[in-house]
């Protein structure tokens, strides 16, 4: 029988950003790397990565605490994602053969001085976890939920703290499970890697796997002894699905009714706009393009009347166009990324991959940036427009506020000696990339946006701006754009929940189908509400819709940040103001993100629709 397993603390998983993103169906679901084959006695290394913790967020070097090292310690090279990640991953004492059952091994013993023992009462009180990897698969520790079954959790504690006493995971028993079939390769292959820790407080290998020695209080002992069982099963999992009982983690029923409830937030949305739209605008059109006699000018659906301003140039137009172009930029990343982790390219198995395809993708799409705000600086200031200050913005603008904003909270971690402080060499090749390929895509979709004939708009400007006439309480920008917002936030509110849970409690997120999905959702929600409340503003006269198209989708992100205060005071309990200032940094620059890509999509989809509507009447 299997020794009892630690009290758990809630979920605990793998850091993968997000701001986006497994399959539908699992068929195209692809992990890992070209699968290894060992041969009997063949050494199979286990690597060692960052001290993890949930309350803290704060990573830490495996080695940091007095654990069994290496002759040699050596760092795994690590890609761009995983560097930002704070991942280290090193080499580590274990002697492991394949298909050789090991009992009570000593690794080692460690004397402990008052610094060590206090740092492991810290890592203890913060529910610390040790992240192990073998043969790409990470440590995974099994535990029974109420209803019986099996879940995991990814990796193990430092120890456990129990009436005030501290009690160190010192023995370990390594469960690994493989596979073979000689049909098809000679050897075996690795598909399952479990941990069972367990406290020893015995003076010698004899007694650490009696099952009645005494728990290692770190209070009454000075010395560790270090050791583990290595146990080898035989499993009918083949290679390919061996991912997949980590990715049981999160449940895919809650996936459906949320996907459920959003298609009905949708539908009731699209029904009411194309009710509102048909019925309304084709009756108007077709009562302003009839010969109107003086009564039947004074018609109270007004839209036809500013016909002479709708396209009128908004205040702080040029930010407009760089907040617009920045967010196609993310909305391009987005779409492409969803495209190749739908695929199964950027599975968990591939480390610090999404975060790595996010940056590059987001890089490249400043083509897509500079493009529209070009294209909207025509439109607001013709070919006269001041283009090359809007380009600039673009370049510089949103992208030198992430920078500055993420350099600070760097600053912040490097501060407290975390491992996940990302090093000035790797914070350099950000800027190679931002300054040595974003910016110069940035000036292309620029020119090549400004070369383009200027967007014909159906209408002409008339000279004299005209009286907008007062408003109803519940027409004003701030009312408006707060209520249009909840309906973008409520298509994705699930979905947000596993993201958030993926970023911060470190769980695996693989469910890109369901994310794909709900990213389609958005991008329609948003544009209808926007429609519908640009159409209701003109109706009632006022044509200064173009920031209101796109602040009322944009809204949005306030309830993102919103949601994550009361996700924060929830689910995570920190206590850290390090932590807490980590925290609130990333989240306000996943909301600003999420404001520019919401905010974008109901822009563009208002002056599709103005254009639409205002080339469908005769104006005199």
């Amino acid at each position: 029988s299997k020794p009892r397993m630690p009290s758990i603390p809630h979920g605990r998983h793998r850091w993968l950003l997000a701001l986006a993103n497994v399959g539908v169906a699992r068929a195209f679901y692809l992990p890992g790397f070209s699968p290894q084959e060992y041969q009997d006695g063949e050494q199979v290394d286990l690597k060692v990565n960052k001290l993890t913790s949930v309350k803290t967020q704060l990573p830490y070097a495996y080695y940091s605490l007095p654990y069994c090292q290496p002759n040699k310690i050596m760092e795994s090279v690590e890609n761009l994602g995983e560097t930002l990640m704070g991942d280290m991953i090193e080499n580590s004492p274990y002697e492991i053969k394949m298909r050789v059952n090991e009992t009570c091994k000593e690794l080692c013993k460690v004397k402990l001085d008052d610094a060590q023992k206090d740092r492991f009462r810290s890592m203890i009180e913060d529910e610390y976890l040790v992240n192990w990897i073998l043969d790409n698969l990470p440590a995974a520790t099994r535990y029974r939920r109420p209803g019986g079954e099996f879940t995991y959790m990814d990796g193990f504690l430092v120890g456990i703290m129990q009436n005030g006493h501290y009690f160190i995971h010192n023995h370990v028993t390594l469960d690994i499970q493989y596979h073979s079939n000689p049909e098809k390769y000679e050897g075996y292959r690795i598909v399952g890697f479990e941990v069972e820790p367990r406290s020893s407080g015995a003076k010698d290998v004899a007694q650490a796997c009696s099952p009645n020695v005494a728990a290692l209080d770190l209070d009454k002992q000075d010395e560790i002894l270090y050791s583990y069982d290595v146990r080898w099963t035989y499993s009918e999992v083949r290679w390919a699905s061996r991912w997949d009982s980590y990715l049981k983690m999160t449940g895919g029923q809650i996936h459906w009714f949320a996907i459920l409830n959003s298609l009905l937030i949708l539908v009731f949305l699209s029904g009411m706009v194309a009710m509102i739209m048909l019925r309304t605008l084709h009756r108007d059109i077709t009562q302003y393009n009839e010969v109107a006699t003086a009564e039947e000018a004074r018609e109270e659906t007004g839209w036809k009347l500013v016909h002479g301003d709708v396209f009128r140039r908004p205040r702080f137009s040029t930010l407009l166009a760089v907040s617009v172009g920045s967010g196609m930029q993310v909305l391009g990343m987005s779409v492409v990324t969803l495209f190749f982790a739908v695929l199964g390219l950027l599975s968990p198995a591939h480390r610090g991959s999404l975060l790595q395809s996010m940056m590059l993708l987001f890089t490249l799409m400043g083509i897509l940036a500079g493009y529209t705000s070009a294209r909207f600086c025509k439109v607001f200031e013709g070919d006269e427009g001041r283009w090359k200050f809007t380009t600039l913005m673009t370049a510089f603008l949103y992208p030198g506020l992430f920078f500055t904003i993420f350099f600070l909270l760097n600053l912040c971690i490097w501060g407290v000696k975390s491992s996940g402080a990302v090093p000035f060499t790797t914070m350099f090749a950000l800027l190679v990339l931002w300054f040595g390929v974003s910016v110069p895509l940035v000036f292309f979709g620029a020119y090549a946006g400004f070369r383009k004939p200027a967007i014909e708009l159906p209408v002409k400007v008339s000279a004299i701006p005209r009286a907008i006439p007062e408003q109803a309480w519940f027409s004003q920008p701030l009312f408006t754009s707060l209520v249009g917002g909840i309906l973008p936030f409520g298509a994705i509110f699930t979905e947000l929940f596993f993201i958030m849970s993926s970023i911060w409690l470190h769980q695996f997120y693989y469910l890109f189908g369901f994310l794909a999905l709900v990213l389609c959702i958005l991008i329609v929600t948003c544009a209808e509400i926007s429609i519908a409340l640009t159409y209701f503003q003109l109706t009632s006269e006022d044509y200064n819709w173009w920031w209101r198209s796109f602040l009322s989708s944009a809204s949005s992100a306030v309830y993102v940040f919103l949601y994550s205060i009361m996700y924060l005071n929830s689910r995570l309990h920190m206590d850290k103001t390090v932590s807490v200032i980590l925290y609130y940094g990333y989240m306000f620059l996943i909301s600003l993100v999420f404001f520019l890509l919401t905010g974008s999509i109901g822009t563009l989809a208002s002056f599709q629709f103005v254009k639409v509507i205002y080339g469908s009447i005769k104006v005199d």
